[in-house]
């Protein structure tokens, strides 16, 4: 009972409110300039109120729902994982004239060598149909002095627990660029004093894009892992609008023969 007369309160108030504006908008054309500005301040802390609203609920109603942690993922995984970039909201939500080495929430850092940085990031959200992640990462890169542009992407501990060389770890992007370029994916895997490197192109004949790492082709020592991360190396950048809608880990343990 006393949610239904707390519901009928707020309609009533609401209808209230509405009709206030209404004549609000009638009577700018004519009222005292003192009252208009009156107004117009009220106005305006109304829109920061209503805008809020509007963007939090346009991120909890919008799908994918934020925090979903839906991957495709090969047979046979013990093991999957979406960076927090594309999984949930960041703060902030934008940066322009990016530094080198500015982090993008807790995971991410990005690193170029520019004098004079003509480079914005922001993070949107996916709302196609096929999207799987909430959200992507769009930069636009303008001129660009620099000789690399790359984004870093540490994994959880999570990827080193149970990691052993007959293991395949496998990165699945999706990709929107204003015109083609060259996309490295470096996997870094840090073994006592030590670093594995292994640098694979990720192949730009679609979209959707896959990479795959065989560690049995490495020297790592299993008994000493201690973290991984993945660098994404743009080459040629500048003038490019690029989107990252999604990017995913995952391993399996590979065949024997």
């Amino acid at each position: 009972m006393m949610d239904r007369m707390r519901e009928f309160v707020r309609r009533r108030l609401h209808r209230r409110s509405l009709r206030r504006w209404e004549a609000a908008v009638r009577d700018a054309e004519t009222i005292d300039l003192s009252l208009l500005r009156h107004l117009r301040a009220q106005a305006r802390q109304m829109r920061r109120r209503v805008d809020q609203v509007t963007h939090v609920a346009d991120g909890r109603l919008t799908l994918p729902r934020i925090g979903s942690n839906a991957i495709r993922k090969p047979a046979q995984s013990d093991w999957a994982h979406r960076p927090e970039l594309w999984r949930g909201p960041i703060s902030p939500v934008g940066m322009a004239a990016v530094e080198s080495r500015s982090r993008i929430g807790s995971t991410a850092t990005l690193y170029h060598d520019c004098q004079i940085s003509e480079l914005t990031l922001r993070q949107v959200r996916n709302t196609r149909e096929g999207d799987l992640a909430p959200f992507g990462l769009r930069m636009d890169v303008f001129n660009f002095d620099g000789s690399f542009l790359s984004l870093v992407l540490d994994l959880p501990e999570s990827a080193v627990d149970g990691l052993r060389k007959n293991h395949i770890l496998r990165m699945d992007t999706e990709v929107e660029t204003e015109k083609p370029l060259e996309i490295f994916a470096r996997l870094n895997i840090k073994y006592g004093p030590n670093v594995e490197q292994v640098v694979r192109e990720l192949p730009m004949d679609g979209s959707e894009m896959m990479v795959e790492f065989d560690l049995a082709h490495t020297k790592i020592s299993e008994r000493r892992l201690e973290r991984i991360w993945m660098d994404l190396i743009f080459e040629g950048p500048e003038m490019n609008e690029i989107i990252l809608r999604d990017v995913t880990f995952s391993r399996r343990p590979r065949a024997d023969f």
